[in-house]
């Protein structure tokens, strides 16, 4: 039976974006027939976590509402470097548990981080959704492969806004940053665009 991750932002021993998180449970188990679903707020009350700091609550889970957990300490990482990567035929929609398409995909890459291209369209990373700046404003790609619990918080507040961006715009953009559950918007870990090593026009395009 497939499983699915649920990775929430636990900050002195406060849940972040759970309306989020429940809604995205309740669909995955809607979407496959399941009734029902699992309390996510209760489930980290039974841990009874009275640790301060910031941690990130992974919940793996199947639909028979079966799920293991763990708390795991967390910092938010600074990467080096970034390489567009095709693949026109990765689906995911949901949170699968699974991850060996991805990781694939950075095996065969020559920088830290992907950010996957899919029919020409900039999709997300391995491991959040992204955003690119024009000027002052933020926008993030429509064609998103998970639409991530941070990315529909900064939607909602209008911090950002929803584009179309290609391989023909994307040098338009002047830097990028990413989101997910654990990383809010955040001025200290801005990239500028030559991050991406292998941008159009150059020659590590890499076609998987």
């Amino acid at each position: 039976m497939s499983q699915f991750i649920e990775s929430i932002k636990v900050e002195d021993q406060e849940l972040f974006l759970l309306e989020f998180h429940q809604k995205r449970v309740n669909e995955t188990f809607a979407h496959f027939g399941k009734e029902g679903s699992i309390d996510l707020a209760k489930i980290f009350k039974n841990l009874e976590h009275d640790e301060d700091g910031l941690y990130k609550m992974r919940i793996v889970y199947d639909l028979d509402k079966r799920f293991r957990t763990q708390m795991i300490p967390y910092a938010i990482p600074e990467i080096q470097d970034f390489q567009l990567v095709e693949n026109n035929s990765y689906d995911y929609s949901f949170k699968f548990e699974d991850r060996k398409e991805l990781e694939k995909m950075k095996m065969k890459s020559k920088a830290e981080e992907i950010i996957i291209v899919k029919n020409n369209h900039i999709t997300d990373t391995s491991f959040s959704n992204i955003l690119f700046q024009k000027g002052k404003d933020w926008f993030t790609p429509f064609t998103y492969l998970l639409n991530g619990v941070q990315r529909q918080n900064l939607l909602k507040k209008k911090k950002i806004k929803e584009a179309e961006i290609t391989m023909q715009n994307i040098k338009e953009y002047s830097h990028f940053q990413l989101i997910n559950a654990m990383n809010d918007f955040d001025d200290m870990f801005i990239y500028p665009i030559h991050k991406i090593i292998n941008l159009p026009g150059n020659d590590d395009y890499l076609d998987i």
